[in-house]
């Protein structure tokens, strides 16, 4: 699918966060990581590999704290330096997997990154046990991370259970992998070939170019849906042009129709010939009495608000964390995040304590 003519789609939120004076934040292109020796740690086991990378179970020899090693495979430098200077400019965000060293083998000059471990999951296993409040605790948390990226013009591009840690005993919540994460610029064309493909929002699957944020709040939403309606993925297409019909028998012909109206979109005829006439289906007809303790009114009508086909309607990552469906949880919440802010507080204190001392002159 491709635009006729012009009609550029501008995010409604942060659209400007990366400007020209900020240049030195976002800019990766002229960035140049610090690599350090590798001999401070060990691999344990392997915990799975990717396109771009392997993973490992990992130990600080120094501290013996464990850690996750990601080893990289041989990709465009340019992606690695986009990498790590996404996971920098989000250092100490909440939610966002804590990025605590860069080293390089001397020999082989193979790049890792090393990453804060969380103690977590299989989302298979763990997600049939959560509870109601559970399930509105960590949706709560998931959008505290996105809107925190966001803000800080990034957009992850690969929201999926996957790339979503979370460790049940100690309630902790993060977002791994923003290998496919970039930083936000309004009136600017990305690549559609991002996200996978059960999480990819309507806007990649009609080539919309000019996309941002609310993509993040699409794929948050198919992630939602399959945990309150115990059904994963909910969209399960067999490649790119079935999943685009997935979506359309659920939000209905009438909403696509729209949507490329409104952009100018031409549909590819192949993909054309796929779209039937259907109705909208409501969420409620999704609901059984194997996930109705899950898949109640607040949660349905927060799912009809994010996975909406035109992203500029959906809910943003702070309007959504506004829901009545989070009420139940958001004074918890609120209490975790003053400890947070108060246990951060400390700690900066600590360190410019230190600080202070090691530039004493010496006696």
């Amino acid at each position: 699918m491709q635009k006729t003519t012009t009609n550029v789609s501008v995010s409604a939120i942060y659209a400007d966060v990366n400007h020209p004076g900020n240049r030195e934040d976002w800019d990766y292109e002229t960035y140049a990581p610090t690599w350090r020796d590798q001999d401070d740690y060990e691999v344990i086991r392997s915990l799975g590999r990717g396109k771009y990378s392997e993973v490992f179970l990992g130990v600080n020899t120094v501290t013996n704290a464990y850690c996750v090693i990601k080893i990289l495979k041989p990709v465009k430098r340019k992606k690695i330096r986009r990498e790590i200077k996404i996971l920098q400019h989000l250092r100490g965000g909440p939610n966002v997997i804590g990025l605590y060293d860069t080293v390089k083998d001397p020999l082989s000059k193979t790049c890792s990154l090393i990453f804060e471990h969380v103690d977590a999951q299989d989302f298979k296993v763990m997600y049939p046990t959560l509870t109601d409040k559970d399930v509105r605790y960590y949706m709560y948390q998931l959008l505290r991370g996105l809107d925190f990226a966001h803000s800080r013009g990034i957009m992850h591009r690969d929201i999926k259970p996957h790339n979503v840690m979370i460790d049940n005993v100690s309630r902790k919540l993060r977002i791994i992998d923003w290998g496919l994460a970039e930083f936000y610029h309004a009136r600017t064309e990305y690549n559609v070939r991002v996200a996978s493909r059960y999480f990819k929002g309507p806007e990649l699957l009609v080539d919309m170019k000019d996309y941002d944020y609310s993509l993040d709040i699409w794929s948050f939403g198919c992630m939602f849906a399959g945990i309150i309606f115990i059904l994963h993925p909910l969209f399960h297409g067999r490649d790119n042009n079935d999943q685009l019909v997935r979506i359309v028998r659920v939000l209905g012909t009438k909403s696509l129709h729209e949507y490329t109206a409104k952009y100018k979109l031409t549909l590819d005829p192949a993909l054309a010939r796929l779209i039937q006439q259907w109705p909208r289906r409501e969420f409620s007809t999704f609901v059984t009495d194997a996930n109705k303790h899950l898949a109640n009114e607040e949660a349905l009508d927060l799912l009809s608000k994010v996975l909406v086909m035109d992203h500029q309607q959906r809910l943003t990552a702070q309007q959504a964390m506004a829901h009545p469906y989070f009420d139940p949880v958001r004074e918890e919440i609120q209490e975790e995040m003053k400890r947070e802010e108060a246990a951060a507080a400390t700690t900066a204190a600590a360190t410019s304590e230190t600080a202070k001392e090691e530039a004493k002159p010496m006696e």
